[in-house]
C-alpha cells in the first residue's frame, strides 16, 4: 500500500463555539493524483479516535464541487475518489484553487472545515487558437516590417505557462518574443529579407510555443505567408522565336501554332492579351488570324507556296496590370510545297509539215516544261510514246528537242499524232500532255507498181479494131503529181512491125486496145513491155511484160487437099474391078488451119452409090473396099465425102470422087504394089515446089542476117527509153508429129499432093510473105505410110512464127 503523503498541513488555532469547530484544516495536493491516493489522515490530524469513527458515522461533505475526495471510516484516511483537474476545477489563473470539504461526526455532533489546495502541475501544453495563421504580405513590403501573431494559451500557471516562442528556419522571417502587461508572452513576425512572389508566392512557417514546466511542453501553429503580387514581371513567351512549317492549301481555320506567354504575376497582372506588332505586314495579318485571348494563330486566307513561301510576324503579349508590361516573340512560318500544280508544256517551235525524206536527227520541235512546285514535286520528266520514229533530246534545263530517230515513210504513216506527256515526281504524281500533229509531205520515192509482173491476155482472133483488151493499172502510193501515172508501150520492131502499130494504150488509165484485127493462123502471140511513169521530179517508172495470146476461132473450113482436083471439079479414079476386099481405093485428106481443137477433122460419106461396097475411116479418110466387086455392081461409083472440123459451129468441105472399075487395072495396080514405079521428079508440080522452096530458103537467109544486124544495134544503150527487156515475138521450132497433129508452139500441116504407086510427097502449108521456112526431105521409111506399106519420098516444109 502506497504510504500516505501529506504535502502541506496547516493548523489554525480556532475558537469553538458550541459544537461547530471554527478552525480550518488546510491540505495541499497536486492535481491529477490517481484514484485511491491518500491525501491525509483526518483521524490523526483532527485528534479523533479511529475506533469511534464508524460509530459516530463519520462522513465527508464537499461544498459546491464534485466528490473528488472521500474518507475511509476505518482508517480515517482522506483519499482521492476521482482524478482532479485543476484547470477544469479552477479555470481562472488569477488565484489559488481550493477544494472545500466538511467532515461531520455525530454523537456528539462535530463539524470540521477542511481546505484542500489543488496544486498545478505541467500537464498542459501551450495551444494556439487556430491551426494556421494566414498572413498576406505584399512583395513590395520593405525589410524590417513587423507582423503581430496570435499568442499561445497554456491553462497551466506559473512557470508551467508559456515561457517563450521559436520560429522555424526562414531566410525571410524571424520572431521577437514580447511580454504583455499580464505577464503573458507573445511573438511578433519580422520581415528580414524582401519578398518576391514570383520566386516564392507562399512561405510556410512553424511557430512553436514552449512553457516553463519540467519537462517542458510545447505547441505549434502554421504560419502561411501569402506574398501579394505587384505588376513587376512582364509576360514572356516559351520561346523568343518560332519556326513553323505548314502545308500549302491548308484548310481555313487550321491551327498554325498555339503561342503561350506567361506572366509570373497574378491576378489582372497576369492576364495576357496577344496582338500583332507594327512590324507585321498586312498581308500576313490577312492570311493568319491571331486570337487575342488564347494566342492561337490559325489560317485565315489561302496559302500558296508559289505566291508566298515565308511569312514573318511579331506577336506582342501584354498583361492587364495598372502599369501594363509586355513581351514579344518572332514567328517565321514556312509554307511547305505540296504537289498541287500540274506540270506545264510549252511548244516553243514546231515544224509541220515536213518532207518524208527528212534527215535523221533533224529537230522537229522544241518543247519546254515547267512545274511551279518545288523539290521532287517540281522535278518533271517528259516522254513520248515508244512506238514512234522520234526521240527526245534535252538541250538545256527544262528544254527538249524532238528529233527524227528513224526514217519516215509517208506511204506507211501519212501523219503522226505526237503526244508529249510530262509527269512530276510528287506523290501522287501529276501529269499533263500536249498532242501535236506532224504531217508528212510526199516526195517521189516510190516506183509505180503493177499488181502483177507478167500479164497474159487472151485475145480472140477476128477482134474488132480498137477493142479493149485489158486494163493495166499500176499503183503509186505517192501523192499529187508524184502519183499521176502515164502509160507507154515500149517500142520494139519485130519483122519491120512496131508494137504501136498493133496495140495502143491509154496513157492516163492504162487501157490496152488492139489496133488491128488479129488472125490466129498468121499471128499467134505477142510479147512486149508496158511502162508506167509518174509525174514526179525526177520521174520514176516501172514496166510490166505483156503476153498477148491470140485465141483461135473456128473461122477456117477444112480444105480438101487430097485427092487433088481443080476447084469445083470431080475427082475421077480408076480401080481394077478385081480389087480385093479391104483394098485402099482412095484417101481423102483435108487440112484446117485453125487450132488443134478446131482442126480435128472427121470424114463421113455424104452420098454413096452403094453403101455396102465402100467404107470410110472417119479419122484418116481412107476409103477401102468392103467386099469384092460383083457383076451386079455398077461400073461407075459416085462417092461424096464430107470433111468436118471440130469447131463450134462446125465447118466442112466436100469432095466428089467418081470411081470407074476397069478389068485391066488389076495387073497394073498389082505391079504398083509389088514394084514401085520410078518417080518423075520433073513433073510440073514438083518443079513449082522446088522453085518455091529455093525462094523461101533465100528469104530465110536474108531474114536471119537482118535479125542479127538489128540485135547488134539494139545491144547499144538507147536514149529514147529506159532499158527493159526486148519485146519480141516468140520464135519457136516445131517438131514433126503426124499428118493431122498440131503442136502448141508451132503449127504445121501435112499435105499429100499426089499419091501414086511410086510414093507420096508431103508439103507443109504455105505461109504468107515474111515467114520463114525450113525445107527438109524425109528419108524413106519415115513419115506417113499407108496400109499398103508402100514407101514414099516425103518433102517436108515447116512454117515458124
Amino acid at each position: 500500500m502506497e504510504p500516505r503523503k501529506r504535502y502541506v498541513l496547516c493548523v489554525f488555532f480556532v475558537s469553538f463555539f458550541g459544537k461547530i469547530s471554527s478552525s480550518v484544516t488546510h491540505y495541499s495536493v497536486p492535481e491529477e493524483l490517481k484514484e485511491g491516493s491518500v491525501v491525509a489522515n483526518l483521524a490523526t490530524d483532527l485528534s479523533m479516535d479511529i475506533k469511534t469513527l464508524t460509530q459516530r458515522k463519520m462522513r465527508l461533505d464537499i461544498i459546491s464541487n464534485k466528490k473528488y475526495l472521500d474518507v475511509n471510516k476505518e482508517t480515517g484516511d482522506l483519499h482521492v475518489v476521482e482524478k482532479i483537474d485543476r484547470e477544469y476545477l479552477c479555470p481562472s489563473k488569477s488565484s489559488a484553487c481550493y477544494l472545500k470539504l466538511e467532515v461531520i461526526l455525530e454523537n456528539p455532533l462535530r463539524i470540521f472545515n477542511i481546505e484542500v489546495e489543488i496544486l498545478d502541475i505541467n500537464d498542459n501544453a501551450p495551444q494556439f487558437r487556430r491551426d494556421a495563421i494566414h498572413l498576406d504580405i505584399s512583395e513590395a513590403t520593405p525589410k524590417g516590417e513587423r507582423f503581430s501573431l496570435s499568442n499561445a494559451a497554456d491553462p497551466d500557471i506559473g512557470t508551467n505557462s508559456v515561457k517563450t516562442y521559436r520560429l522555424s528556419e526562414s531566410e525571410h522571417f524571424d520572431i521577437e518574443v514580447q511580454t504583455g502587461r499580464d505577464g503573458s508572452k507573445f511573438a511578433e513576425l519580422i520581415l528580414t529579407k524582401a519578398l518576391d512572389r514570383e520566386e516564392q508566392a507562399v512561405h510556410n512557417l512553424i511557430l512553436t510555443a514552449v512553457d516553463g514546466g519540467t519537462p517542458a511542453r510545447s505547441g505549434t501553429v502554421r504560419i502561411v505567408v501569402h506574398v501579394s503580387d505587384t505588376n513587376d514581371n512582364a509576360p514572356t513567351f516559351d520561346k523568343t522565336s518560332y519556326n513553323i512549317k505548314i502545308m500549302e492549301n491548308s484548310p481555313l481555320g487550321s491551327l498554325v501554332v498555339h503561342l503561350n506567354a506567361t506572366d509570373l504575376d497574378e491576378g489582372s497582372n497576369s492576364v495576357i492579351i496577344y496582338s500583332y506588332s507594327l512590324y507585321t505586314s498586312e498581308k500576313t495579318q490577312e492570311t493568319f488570324h491571331l486570337n487575342p485571348s488564347t494566342g492561337e494563330i490559325t489560317v485565315r486566307g489561302m496559302l500558296n507556296y508559289e505566291d508566298f513561301k515565308i511569312y514573318d510576324m511579331e506577336v506582342i503579349a501584354t498583361d492587364k496590370g495598372a502599369n501594363s508590361l509586355s513581351g514579344q516573340c518572332s514567328i517565321k512560318i514556312l509554307v511547305e510545297d505540296m504537289n498541287d500544280n500540274h506540270p506545264e508544256i510549252s511548244i516553243k517551235s514546231f515544224q509541220s509539215p515536213v518532207n518524208e525524206n527528212i534527215e535523221l536527227d533533224t529537230v522537229i520541235a522544241v518543247v519546254s516544261v515547267s512545274d511551279k512546285d518545288s523539290g521532287d514535286n517540281g522535278v518533271v520528266d517528259l516522254h513520248i510514246p515508244d512506238n514512234m520514229p522520234f526521240k527526245l533530246r534535252q538541250s538545256s534545263d527544262n528544254y527538249y528537242e524532238l528529233v527524227v530517230s528513224e526514217p519516215l515513210d509517208r506511204e506507211k504513216v501519212p501523219e503522226y499524232d505526237i503526244t508529249f506527256t510530262v509527269t512530276d515526281r510528287g506523290s501522287p504524281p501529276l501529269s499533263d500532255n500536249e498532242t501535236m500533229t506532224l504531217e508528212l509531205l510526199d516526195v517521189n520515192d516510190n516506183v509505180p507498181q503493177f499488181p502483177q509482173s507478167f500479164y497474159t491476155i487472151r485475145v480472140m482472133e477476128n477482134n474488132a479494131p480498137g477493142a479493149l483488151l485489158s486494163s493495166l493499172t499500176a499503183f503509186d502510193p505517192d501523192l499529187h503529181e508524184n502519183q499521176y501515172l502515164v502509160y507507154f508501150i515500149l517500142e520494139k520492131e519485130i519483122a519491120n512491125t512496131s508494137m504501136s502499130m498493133l496495140f495502143s494504150i491509154n496513157p492516163e488509165n492504162g487501157n490496152l486496145y488492139a489496133l488491128k484485127t488479129f488472125d490466129y493462123e498468121i499471128e499467134k502471140e505477142f510479147l512486149f513491155h508496158i511502162e508506167a511513169r509518174d509525174s514526179g521530179s525526177p520521174p520514176l517508172s516501172s514496166n510490166v511484160t505483156v503476153h498477148i495470146i491470140i485465141v483461135d476461132q473456128n473461122d477456117n473450113a477444112p480444105v480438101i487437099v487430097s485427092p487433088w482436083r481443080a476447084h469445083g471439079s470431080v475427082v475421077e479414079e480408076k480401080i481394077p474391078r478385081s480389087t480385093d476386099k479391104g483394098s485402099l481405093v482412095a484417101k481423102v485428106i483435108a487440112l484446117d488451119t485453125d487450132s488443134v481443137h478446131n482442126s480435128r477433122i472427121t470424114y463421113q460419106f455424104l452420098q454413096v452409090t452403094d453403101a455396102t461396097l465402100f467404107s470410110l475411116d472417119q479419122y484418116n479418110g481412107e476409103i477401102r473396099t468392103m467386099r469384092m466387086f460383083s457383076y451386079r455392081d455398077p461400073r461407075h461409083q459416085r462417092l461424096v465425102v464430107v470433111a468436118k472440123d471440130n469447131g463450134e459451129p462446125a465447118l466442112s468441105a466436100t469432095v466428089t470422087i467418081k470411081l470407074s472399075t476397069v478389068e485391066t487395072a488389076v495387073k497394073t495396080y498389082s505391079d504398083m504394089i509389088e514394084e514401085p514405079l520410078g518417080y518423075d521428079i520433073f513433073s510440073d508440080l514438083n518443079l513449082y515446089l522446088v522453085i518455091g522452096l529455093g525462094s523461101v530458103s533465100f528469104l530465110l537467109l536474108i531474114t536471119i542476117l537482118v535479125t542479127i544486124v538489128l540485135k547488134c544495134q539494139n545491144s547499144k544503150p538507147s536514149k529514147a527509153a529506159p532499158p527493159c527487156r526486148n519485146s519480141v515475138i516468140s520464135e519457136r521450132n516445131s517438131t514433126i508429129a503426124d499428118s493431122t497433129l498440131v503442136s502448141n508452139d508451132a503449127y504445121w500441116y501435112s499435105l499429100f499432093l499426089a499419091e501414086t504407086r511410086k510414093g507420096k510427097l508431103v508439103v507443109r502449108q504455105p505461109v504468107p510473105k515474111g515467114s520463114r521456112y525450113i525445107v527438109s526431105s524425109l528419108p524413106r521409111g519415115t513419115g506417113l505410110t499407108d496400109t499398103s506399106d508402100s514407101a514414099a519420098s516425103t518433102l517436108q516444109v515447116n512454117k515458124y512464127f
